[in-house]
This record gives structure tokens, C-alpha cells and sequence, in this order.
């Protein structure tokens, strides 16, 4: 048992010799045989016990064991109780779930306090086996068959070496007891009717079932390898800086719903969420826009998906602008820069201030006599909904559009014979000019 496992963890390199490890410790066999040898190879350990308060005195029973177990070990001790079913109320989480929440936010903050590398949990092969069917009894993807991985962060498995059989043998060879939580006997939870009927149903049709199902395990890690590399090379081809997946690009990969499903799930989209996605893409619906859990938007574009993620959609800086008011001669000439405004200042109402496109704004585009809306000027220069949204206009003190920022001014305020005073804004940089008194933001400079 002790060379099995000094060698697994060798071979995926869970730690090594200098990390302090913290061990799950329910006192259950896995998790007293995980102690034990991790001990007798010599790794400093300490423990850590969660009461969930579930089963009454069986609970109590449990954390005196482990309690007792350490001290006979002289191995440091952490105990918590949680009320996990009050917890599953508020969260609205069923209370299994609760008690796995709990017990690994609990697991990483003791980590981090002693100072243990790792945390150290008691999953073997057995284990692994019964996952493999629990994700694909549910459906899953390619991963969700390679059952339970030796490594995930700061969350280490050495026993997946070994089995239920040769962890039982383990601890009667020592003469170490051990508590059984009377829940694993039932069949209320899938895990246990796996474990209790489906498992020994199978290795009664094919002795060597376990063994056939681990080898292919094995198989569809090789074959998973060779996935992530697929889609981290189509990921290259279609998605560039600015988060954008080019639908060109991504139609021409060899399967364009594996690549868009791990772009989309990874930013938190469901399955059903990503269908609906390839079915705008077919469908031909620009404009559309999708929500993932985490509050990633996705918005469909002729050409593109476009990702923004939740810390990206706080309100958008407003240009800075440096506006001044002087004389205008028949030698001056109107800039042609788009960042650059010229306007006639007797044709002005009020105070200019800046804000974002509202519905319903319109202006006379600069060279023309015909009012538009902004929202079909913007549309009209291909701009995507979200920076349709974006896009800053100057006002006067009517609210009469005077400028697109930085695209197109209102054709109302031109400069013409007849001026003779002109209001110049110029989009800067924080850095560009010295005279910040000038500068227009959101607040108002009044002519």
C-alpha cells in the first residue's frame, strides 16, 4: 500500500517530501487509511473534520473518533460544525450539496491558515469507477468520463491507485478501526445504488468489469489530451484579442459546435444556452443577445460573436475633451479630423454636456438636410449594438445633438459666412494638455 502509493504520487507529481498536506478526515476507512499512510511514508500532515450535524449522534460519534485517532497520532486537529441544513435553505442548494460547499470552502481557508500546500482527499478507484457512471448516466462531454482526476488546484487524491479491497486489508493489517456512516448503506442516493447494485450487477456479467472500465478510462485521457489541443489550436483561428469568434472562421473548423461549446461553456454558458447560439448563427438573427450564469453577455453580429464579460460592463469612461470658444476669421478653416469639432457658437442654446445615445435621438448628419436617427446612422456604419449603446453624444442646453464624438457632427451648427465665433472640442488624452479647466466630462460648460 505504502510503495503503491509513494509511486502514484511520484508519477503525477501531486507533492512532494517539503509539503505540509491537510487530510479530509471524516473517520471513515478511505480517509483513516489516507492518514495512516501518508504518515507512515513520513509527509508532515494535519487533519480536518467537518460535524455537519446530519445524523445526531452518529455525527457526534464521528468527530470524537477522528478527535482520538489524532491524538494517538499526534496529529493537529481542525473541527468545524456547520448547520448545513440551514445553509441549504438559504442557498436554496439540496443538502448534499450544501455539505460539499461547505466542507471544501472550509478545507481551502484552514489550508491557508496552517500553511499546507495541498489538501489531501480520500478518493480511490472505486470511486472513480462509480463517478464514470454518475456523469454518464447525466450526459456529459468527453472529461466527465475520465471519472475523478488525481489533481484539481490546491486539491490532491493519492488513493486513486488503489481500491475499497486493498484499503480494508490496509487497515486490518494494522488493527485500526474505523466509523462507517450509516448513509453509505442506503440506496436513497444514486452514488450508493451504483455502488450497492449496478457495480456488482456488472461484475457478475464480466468478472474483470472494473478493471475494463478503468483501462478505458485510461483510453479517453489519452484521447481528451488530444482534444484540448484540437480546440486550444481552433481557439487561435477564431478568436482574437477583443473577444470577438469570427463565424467565418469558426465554420470552416472540423467540428464548429465542439470548438463553440468549450468557447461558451468556459465563460459559463449551459449546453442549451450554446444550441440556442448555433441556432441564431444558422438562422440568421443579428442583434441577438445571450446571458451566461456568470453574467458574460454574448451579442450575435453579421460577422462575429462578441464576448463581454461581467467586469467589462461597468459604464464606459467618457472622452475627454478640451472645448474652447474664439474668434473665427475667413482664414480659418474646419478641421476634417472626426476628433476634432468646429461648430458656430451663436447657433448654440445653453450649456454642452456629454452623455450616452438615448432611444429616440436624432440629428442632421453633417453635408445633408434630412434629420436621422442616431441609432440608424450608427447602424448604418456597421457599429454593433453594444458600442451603438456606447457611443457618446455632445449636447447643448436644449438637448439638441451638436455631435456624434469623434464620427459625425449635426449639421444644424455648421460654421458658415456669416460666423463669427466658434466652439472648438477636441478629443484628448489625459496627458495632452495642461489646462484641465477646459476639459468637458459629464459636468457642463456653459457659453
Amino acid at each position: 500500500m505504502k510503495r503503491k502509493i509513494s509511486q502514484y504520487i511520484r508519477e503525477h507529481q501531486l507533492f512532494t517530501s517539503k509539503d505540509k498536506l491537510l487530510v479530509a478526515l471524516s473517520g471513515g476507512a478511505d480517509s483513516v487509511a489516507l492518514l495512516r499512510v501518508l504518515a507512515a511514508i513520513g509527509y508532515v500532515c494535519e487533519a480536518a473534520h467537518c460535524n455537519f450535524q446530519l445524523r445526531g449522534e452518529e455525527s457526534d460519534r464521528d468527530e470524537a473518533f477522528a478527535r482520538c485517532l489524532c491524538e494517538k497520532m499526534g496529529v493537529r486537529l481542525h473541527v468545524e460544525r456547520f448547520n448545513t441544513k440551514s445553509y441549504a435553505r438559504e442557498t436554496g442548494q439540496s443538502v448534499e450539496m450544501a455539505a460539499r460547499t461547505l466542507r471544501y470552502e472550509w478545507f481551502e481557508r484552514v489550508r491557508t491558515c496552517c500553511g499546507a500546500s495541498y489538501i489531501a482527499v480520500a478518493h480511490h478507484r472505486d470511486d472513480s469507477v462509480e463517478t464514470f457512471f454518475l456523469n454518464l448516466l447525466r450526459g456529459t462531454g468527453l472529461r466527465g468520463l475520465l471519472g475523478i482526476r488525481p489533481q484539481n488546484g490546491k486539491l490532491v487524491r493519492p488513493m486513486l491507485c488503489v481500491d475499497r479491497k486493498e484499503i480494508l486489508d490496509y487497515l486490518n493489517t494494522l488493527g485500526q478501526d474505523y466509523v462507517t456512516d450509516s448513509t453509505n448503506l442506503e440506496d436513497e442516493y444514486r452514488r450508493n445504488r451504483i455502488r450497492h447494485s449496478l457495480v456488482p450487477l456488472l461484475q457478475e456479467l464480466e468478472p474483470a468489469a472494473r478493471e475494463s472500465i478503468l483501462r478505458t478510462m485510461e483510453h479517453v485521457g489519452d484521447a481528451v489530451r488530444i482534444y484540448e489541443a484540437a480546440i486550444a489550436e481552433g481557439k487561435r483561428k477564431v478568436l482574437d484579442r477583443n473577444g470577438r469568434i469570427s463565424l467565418h472562421k469558426l465554420q470552416k473548423q472540423i467540428s464548429p459546435s465542439a470548438l463553440l461549446f468549450e468557447l461558451l461553456h468556459e465563460e459559463g454558458f449551459n449546453e442549451k444556452q450554446v444550441k440556442d447560439v448555433e441556432r441564431s448563427i444558422r438562422e440568421g438573427q443579428p442583434g441577438t443577445v445571450f446571458l451566461s450564469k456568470t453574467g458574460t453577455r454574448l451579442l450575435r453580429t453579421r460577422e462575429d460573436l462578441i464576448i463581454e464579460r461581467k467586469d467589462n460592463q461597468e459604464e464606459t469612461e467618457p472622452p475627454h475633451l478640451r472645448v474652447e470658444r474664439r474668434k473665427w476669421t475667413a482664414e480659418d478653416t474646419v478641421s476634417r479630423d472626426p476628433a476634432v469639432l468646429t461648430v458656430d457658437a451663436s447657433k448654440l442654446r445653453g450649456a454642452l454636456s456629454l452623455r450616452q445615445v438615448q432611444e429616440g435621438d436624432w440629428f442632421v448628419p453633417f453635408g445633408m438636410n434630412g434629420r436621422k436617427l442616431v441609432s440608424d446612422f450608427l447602424t448604418d456604419k456597421h457599429m454593433n449594438r453594444w458600442d451603438r449603446e456606447r457611443q457618446w453624444v455632445l449636447c447643448d442646453g436644449e438637448n439638441r445633438v451638436v455631435w456624434l464624438v469623434g464620427m459625425r457632427s449635426d449639421n444644424r451648427f455648421r460654421v458658415d459666412n456669416h460666423t463669427e465665433e466658434v466652439v472648438i472640442a477636441q478629443i484628448v488624452g489625459s496627458k495632452e494638455t495642461e489646462n484641465k479647466d477646459c476639459w468637458l466630462k459629464k459636468n457642463d460648460i456653459s457659453f
